[in-house]
């Protein structure tokens, strides 16, 4: 008797997600279904938790048929539901305890010092009366414990530029910080972080160097890592140009990377859940420090490990949800290298002009393997696109493949000459490359 396809529901199931959803062997196996829209999760300025939950909830008792499996690779809230519904329903999943030990940055920043030295001086500041806390010299970055796409997070040089950054900070907290609060009241807290709360302002020493980002998962109480991913900026600033797989920096620092990662999950209780890390390596003084942990897949990665190993991360995440120990090919896929590049301008405007899809069709003809996502539609106003950096705006995503690294350049330049954008407003530029 051949076994029954298993319903996994899928909070924030967007059309790319659920192409590399279906891009998994053996699909036959899995049945997906939408938990809530990418646009019901992220539609309003302030997370409403208890009525996503309510809603999500009321669809899971609505299907007729079994629950096999709930995921997402969404950040807060979708980071938090996941286990909190799986629990609910005897599913697999990462512990919320662990799920928030990772979010919530002072806590994680708490659990990393018990691991390793590889992060950053930090301390929390009071928003009703805020200064920088001992030890921590300007440049520093400050931001909410919980925020998400580096929304509210500044870099700060002066005094001056801290009370502004406290200021904006303080005003905007609680959009997703009230939220945070109710996943906290979940939890038997430690005494510091209870008395933070999830509406808490973190300043962290800067740190700089090369970006890297490990990805894993944890199956039985052992973590693997499966990649490591470059991440490179625009020049002279903090936001992302591309991801780019696999890494180049030398097999040393990946390994220093791989065996930080481990003992970070394992000292924090991430089990059965997969997971992403975030570094920086300064070569110079040959020092790593990590920018955030991440009890998720990066689901911006995902077409970067199909293009080179043959199968989306997803794998990972679906497997683990069933209870399954995941198995990833390695250097299978088509291409040597990959990248997610990130196509922005760095002042606001309104978008006069963005590309259809004859345009998206065009690329796909003359570049092929190209992914193209427009995240700025015509008519739009830049700044008010959702998760978007406090420096920039994202345009577009496109994902390539190539057999190296000239190749991906070339082939990214013949991508933006092809995506049309027009605009009116403040004067900016498109970055293309760096």
């Amino acid at each position: 008797m051949s076994a029954r396809t298993r319903n996994v529901f899928v909070l924030g199931l967007d059309e790319r997600n659920r192409e590399l959803l279906h891009d998994l062997p053996h699909l036959a196996a899995y049945r997906f279904h939408p938990l809530l829209s990418k646009e019901e999760l992220t539609e309003d300025a302030e997370v409403p938790l208890r009525r996503l939950m309510e809603k999500a909830e009321r669809k899971l008792q609505d299907f007729d048929g079994p629950v096999d499996a709930i995921v997402g690779y969404w950040d807060f809230p979708v980071s938090s539901m996941v286990p909190i519904l799986s629990e609910r329903y005897g599913l697999h999943s990462a512990p919320l305890e662990a799920v928030v030990k990772c979010e919530h940055k002072y806590w994680s920043r708490l659990e990393q010092q018990k691991a390793t030295d590889a992060h950053p001086p930090f301390g929390l500041v009071d928003l009703d009366d805020p200064a920088p806390p001992p030890g921590i010299a300007f440049p520093m970055w400050l931001k909410p414990v919980k925020s998400m796409s580096s929304e509210l997070a500044f870099r700060v040089t002066d005094e001056k530029e801290f009370a502004e950054a406290a200021e904006e900070i303080r005003k905007g907290i609680g959009g997703i910080g009230e939220a945070f609060d109710d996943v906290l009241s979940l939890l038997d807290l430690p005494p510091e972080i209870e008395a933070a709360g999830g509406q808490a302002c973190l300043a962290e020493q800067e740190v700089s160097g090369h970006e890297i980002t490990v990805e894993g998962y944890c199956s039985g109480g052992t973590p693997h890592v499966y990649g490591v991913i470059d991440s490179l900026l625009y020049p002279e600033t903090s936001s992302f140009l591309r991801y780019q797989y696999p890494s180049q920096v030398p097999d040393e620092v990946a390994a220093r990377v791989t065996d930080i990662a481990e003992r970070v999950v394992r000292q924090v209780g991430l089990c059965d859940s997969t997971f992403n890390i975030e570094y920086f390596w300064d070569p110079e003084r040959d020092r790593i420090d990590i920018v955030e942990i991440n009890p998720r897949l990066s689901q911006s990665h995902a077409p970067l490990f199909e293009y080179v190993d043959g199968v989306p991360n997803h794998q990972c995440m679906i497997s683990l949800a069933l209870g399954e120990d995941p198995r990833l090919p390695h250097r299978q896929g088509p291409y040597g290298i990959a990248g997610k590049w990130f196509l922005r301008r760095f002042s606001d405007g309104y978008v006069r002009r963005s590309p259809g899809p004859g345009d998206i069709e065009r690329v796909r003809r003359e570049v092929p393997g190209a992914i193209v996502d427009v995240v700025a539609e015509e008519g739009a106003r830049l700044s008010e696109l959702p998760m978007q950096d406090s420096y920039s705006y994202e345009l577009a995503a496109v994902y390539l493949g190539a057999e190296d690294e000239a190749g991906l350049k070339e082939k990214y330049r013949r991508c933006v000459e092809l995506l049309p954008f027009e605009f009116e407003g403040s004067e900016g530029s498109e970055g293309s490359e760096g």
